[in-house]
C-alpha cells in the first residue's frame, strides 16, 4: 500500500486559508486517484497533526508521508513539525512517518507566480517594463529570508525588469516601501506577487501595502494552482523514495 499523504498546513483564523488548503488538496487527489490525502492544522484550525495520526493508526495505517505546506524552512518544518511527528510516532507503535521537504524553492512555485501575474492581467509584452515585488509573509529565520532573497535574484533573470522581495512581518522591507523604491527607480509598471498559499493576515496586510503604494497589478496567492498541487506530488514521490526500501534487501 502506498502511503497516505498528510499535508500539514499553518492554520489561520480566517477561513479562507482552510478553504484553499482543501481546494489544493481536492486536486491533489484527483491528479493522483487512489492516493489517501489527508490534512492537519498546526494552529487555529482542527484536525491537528496528533489527531490525524491516531485516527490513521486505528485505521489500519502504518506509513505516512508528512508534507509541510509551506514555503521556506524556518521554525515550523524545523522544530514544530518533527516534534509533532515524534510524538504520534512514540505514542503509535509501529507508525513509521517520513518528513517531506517544504514546498520552495522550486520551479513550479515561480510558474505558480507567473500564472497569477497572467491572471492578474499582464502579458509577455509587460515583462520587459515591469518591476515585480515578491512579496512573502516574512520569517526571523535568516535561512528563510535568504532563500526568499535568492528567488527574487533568479526570477530576475526572466525577463523582468526588476524583481525585490518585501516581507509582511518579521524583516525589511515592507511591500509598499519596495514597490516605492521602484517607483523611485523610474519603473514604468509595478506588480505585486504574493508568494503566500492562502489568504489570511499577513496576504491581506501585503495587498494593503500594495494598494497603498499605488501598484499597478496585485497577483493572487498562489493558492490551488495546478503547479502547487504536482509539487506537492513532487514532494511526496521523493521522500517515498528516499525512505524505500532496495529490492535485493527484500528478496
Amino acid at each position: 500500500m502506498r502511503p497516505v499523504l498528510l499535508v500539514i498546513a499553518h492554520g489561520s483564523r480566517d477561513p479562507r486559508h482552510a478553504a484553499t488548503v482543501h481546494a489544493l488538496t481536492g486536486r491533489v487527489r484527483a491528479l493522483r486517484p487512489g492516493l489517501r490525502v489527508e490534512t492537519a492544522y498546526l494552529d487555529f484550525n482542527a484536525p491537528s497533526v496528533p489527531q490525524v495520526l491516531a485516527a490513521l493508526y486505528a485505521s489500519g495505517v502504518r506509513e505516512v508521508v508528512a508534507l509541510p505546506l509551506l514555503l521556506t524552512r524556518a521554525f515550523h518544518a524545523k522544530a514544530d513539525i518533527p516534534a509533532a511527528l515524534a510524538e504520534s510516532c512514540a505514542r503509535l507503535p509501529g507508525l513509521t512517518v517520513h518528513q517531506a521537504e517544504v514546498l520552495g524553492p522550486s520551479p513550479l512555485l515561480t510558474a505558480a507566480l507567473e500564472r497569477r501575474l497572467r491572471e492578474a492581467g499582464l502579458t509577455e509584452a509587460d515583462r520587459s517594463t515591469t518591476g515585480v515585488v515578491l512579496a512573502s509573509a516574512g520569517s526571523t529565520d535568516p535561512e528563510a529570508i535568504a532563500v526568499i532573497a535568492e528567488i527574487a535574484r533568479e526570477w530576475r533573470h526572466t525577463g523582468w525588469c526588476a524583481v525585490r522581495p518585501a516581507f509582511a512581518s518579521a524583516v525589511l522591507p515592507r511591500t509598499e516601501d519596495a514597490v516605492r523604491a521602484l517607483r523611485a527607480e523610474g519603473v514604468r509598471r509595478v506588480a505585486v506577487a504574493p508568494y503566500v498559499l492562502a489568504p489570511g493576515r499577513l496576504p491581506d496586510r501585503i495587498a494593503e501595502g500594495a494598494r497603498a503604494a499605488g501598484a499597478d497589478v496585485l497577483a493572487g496567492v498562489l493558492g490551488p494552482s495546478p503547479e502547487v498541487a504536482r509539487l506537492l506530488l513532487s514532494r511526496y514521490d521523493a521522500a517515498r523514495a528516499a525512505h524505500a526500501v532496495p529490492a535485493a534487501l527484500t528478496a
